[in-house]
């Protein structure tokens, strides 16, 4: 039933979602600048060198025997390596083409261009960090995984955490509870917390570069929803105007 009219809704027809929520400016920004105080420290303890020993006992902490073999299972060591995968490039852009797209195709493309603007500023971000830095891998323990590139900050925790907290964020404008944009947030927050432990893990990174990977790549994804909130709705509206105007009738959502 259509609740404007009491009158049966055809089958073929689609509902929109509601928009009806997205976080708080001054909470995000809140939350991005705690973030990014915390990089900003990690970046100091890698700088003066007293990042040295928490770094080596957390990369030791995962290995064992003289040949510093994982712990664990066969079957752990490949359950880390998918869930390393995650945070990769191909499916971490797959992930975020196919949020990108549901969201134009719920004609939410305030939140769709937020979306896009979020990620190639996240990786336009981390690619500036790793040339500045410009931090070996470490080698005392065998990579479990091929990596390449400087090793600080993690590209995997950085992106994940930009690409899944914002789709988080993102999708979470369409429910008006509270219970469950507090899941979709939590839950992406916790996976890219995961897909960073995964990198010390398999020794390809630092957990100082994961700690300041993640603390980036989330500050960014906060900082995005209330920087870019403006410009992608002005864009939005205005695509929307041109749409209305060249095939007047047609359902339209800024």
């Amino acid at each position: 039933m259509d609740p404007a009219t009491d009158s049966p809704r055809p089958a073929e027809a689609i509902v929109l979602p509601a928009r009806g929520w997205r976080i708080d400016p001054r909470r995000a920004g809140i939350a991005a600048l705690i973030c990014w105080i915390g990089f900003a420290a990690v970046v100091f303890a890698v700088q003066t060198g007293r990042s040295s020993g928490i770094d080596a006992a957390g990369l030791l902490f995962w290995r064992g025997g003289t040949d510093l073999h994982a712990r664990g299972p066969g079957w752990l060591l490949e359950g880390v390596r998918d869930l390393t995968a995650l945070g990769g490039v191909l499916l971490r852009h797959l992930f975020a083409l196919g949020a990108i797209a549901a969201l134009l195709f719920l004609r939410l493309r305030r939140e769709a261009l937020v979306l896009a603007g979020t990620i190639i500023g996240g990786w336009v971000l981390d690619s500036l960090a790793k040339h500045v830095v410009g931090r070996a891998r470490p080698t005392i323990v065998p990579h479990l995984t091929e990596a390449a590139g400087t090793s600080f900050p993690s590209g995997h925790a950085f992106n994940s955490a930009v690409v899944y907290i914002a789709i988080a964020l993102a999708f979470a404008a369409m429910s008006p509870r509270q219970s469950v944009r507090i899941t979709l947030i939590a839950s992406a927050i916790a996976l890219t917390l995961l897909i960073g432990l995964s990198r010390v893990w398999l020794g390809v990174h630092w957990p100082s570069d994961v700690a300041a990977g993640w603390l980036g790549g989330a500050g960014w994804a906060f900082a995005a929803s209330a920087l870019l909130h403006k410009p992608a709705k002005a864009a939005a509206e205005k695509a929307a105007a041109s749409l209305e105007a060249a095939t007047p009738g047609t359902v339209t959502r800024a």
